[in-house]
């Protein structure tokens, strides 16, 4: 009993710690404030993520879409540990270097597709983002052609919260926080027109496209156009077949480059190694982060193609760009090793197995619950939709905050998963997941639809 009290007040002491001194990302900072975190967490292992008070829940998000791996694997950690009794940290300015960045920019080499050959590393997805504009625009600079400046971006895209990937960030919440936007350097176009991009103006929304948007600002005044292979916290919104090849065919017919923003998409999650390679596009630019090291680490980095590279290489002044954590050694090896792991464990076929499985599942929610439509799955990457009236496609109202209260009734029935605004949901457990545990989710879910529409009448 005096174990039971003594835990209940050191886990009371953390929420009051917590409410007063962490200020938390994409939260309701009253509501935390008033109420504490939802969950201390405490320990993990494969799916599963532990509470502080030793309840376990099923990780149905790989926390942030990262945790590709899961929770727990020795092997990552040791790989840590094992690289900072060597050298935990080493600057990469100035040209200094150190073996896992070196080993691990040529494995990133290896195995992207096409040309794509050389590494700038960053911290995380945002910055990776803010790379490639920057080096985007750089690249034409050095090209001789300083006017390509602007960058192309599209609607429902989430590319990260520094100022430049927040102004690409389509999600009005994000794009419009605290006034940070920058005026004239990014254009809207509205994402997935197929036969638009393909260049059919009698499409009803050709003037909506990247390709207007081309003809509207000029070839000459754009430096690239940025994509998410698949949409993560936009909607979880696969793309149409033939869009994105029509975009890279674009960008070559205007001379302008190409982004993949593999941040979420990259290292296992779509069944692929990476998004792209799911329609056989090669980008000129990528950027990846989160799987790359399952989140054991913060590591991302601007994939560029050999064209690129020898422009940069070229450049005989200083490039005025890094971070002080870029080719981070410890990351970098637990990234190595991570990579390992995905290929010797088969990790991909896994994934593409659990696909089917999931998309099973989200059609048996659809077939038993009439407020579920448009269920959507690649590798481990899902969503699905809730609507009030799914014949007509009336969604409930705002205040129902339908997808967040059934991810609260999942929450309660130690499921973790993520409300997209009112009325979706977003499914990526990670990519070691077993068969029984899906349908385990799919159960949780079903009971937690149930709870939700008890609620309504």
């Amino acid at each position: 009993m005096a174990g039971t009290v003594a835990k209940e007040s050191r886990i009371q002491k953390l929420i009051e710690l917590d409410k007063k001194h962490f200020i938390h990302p994409t939260t309701d900072p009253k509501l935390l404030a008033e109420q504490g975190p939802p969950i201390i967490f405490a320990g993990g292992e494969g799916i599963y993520a532990d509470h502080v008070n030793g309840d376990r829940y099923i990780d149905g998000m790989s926390m942030l879409w990262n945790v590709n791996l899961g929770h727990g694997v020795a092997e990552l950690a040791d790989a840590a540990r094992e690289q900072m009794m060597k050298i935990a940290y080493a600057s990469a300015f100035k040209g200094f270097s150190n073996e896992p960045a070196i080993e691990l920019a040529k494995k990133i080499a290896d195995i992207t597709p096409g040309d794509l050959e050389a590494v700038f590393y960053t911290s995380g997805g945002s910055e990776s983002n803010d790379t490639a504009f920057k080096l985007a625009r750089f690249y034409w600079e050095v090209k001789g052609k300083p006017n390509k400046k602007k960058i192309i971006a599209v609607t429902n895209a989430y590319h990260g919260v520094t100022i430049g990937a927040q102004t690409a960030t389509a999600l009005q919440a994000f794009h419009e926080f605290s006034g940070s936007n920058i005026p004239g350097l990014f254009v809207r176009a509205t994402a997935h027109l197929v036969h638009a991009e393909q260049g059919d103006k009698n499409d009803p929304q050709y003037g909506e496209s990247i390709r207007a948007a081309i003809e509207r600002e000029g070839a000459d005044n754009i430096a690239a156009i940025i994509i998410e292979p698949v949409q993560g916290a936009g909607g979880v919104n696969i793309p149409p077949e033939g869009y994105l090849q029509a975009v890279r065919k674009l960008a070559d017919e205007n001379d302008i480059l190409f982004i993949a923003d593999e941040v979420i998409c990259g290292f296992g999650r779509t069944g692929k190694m990476f998004g792209v390679e799911n329609w056989d596009v090669v980008p000129d630019m990528m950027s990846i982060a989160k799987g790359i090291t399952s989140g054991y680490s913060q590591l991302g980095a601007v994939v560029m193609n050999k064209e690129i590279r020898d422009a940069l290489t070229s450049y005989e002044g200083v490039l005025s760009h890094g971070f002080t954590y870029s080719g981070h050694p410890t990351a970098c090896a637990v990234a190595l090793k991570n990579i390992e792991i995905l290929e010797r464990e088969n990790v991909l076929d896994n994934v593409k197995a659990m696909e089917q499985v999931m998309r099973e599942g989200l059609e048996y929610l659809k077939d038993k619950h009439d407020i579920v439509t448009n269920t959507r799955v690649i590798g481990l990457l899902a969503a699905f939709d809730i609507r009030e009236d799914r014949e007509n496609g009336i969604p409930f109202a705002p205040e129902v905050k339908a997808a967040p209260t059934i991810t609260d009734e999942c929450f309660e029935r130690k499921l973790i998963l993520r409300p997209l605004g009112m009325d979706r949901i977003a499914i990526a457990p990670p990519l070691i997941i077993k068969k029984e545990e899906v349908e385990n989710m799919i159960s949780i879910l079903d009971e937690s639809i149930a709870a939700f529409k008890s609620k309504l009448t």
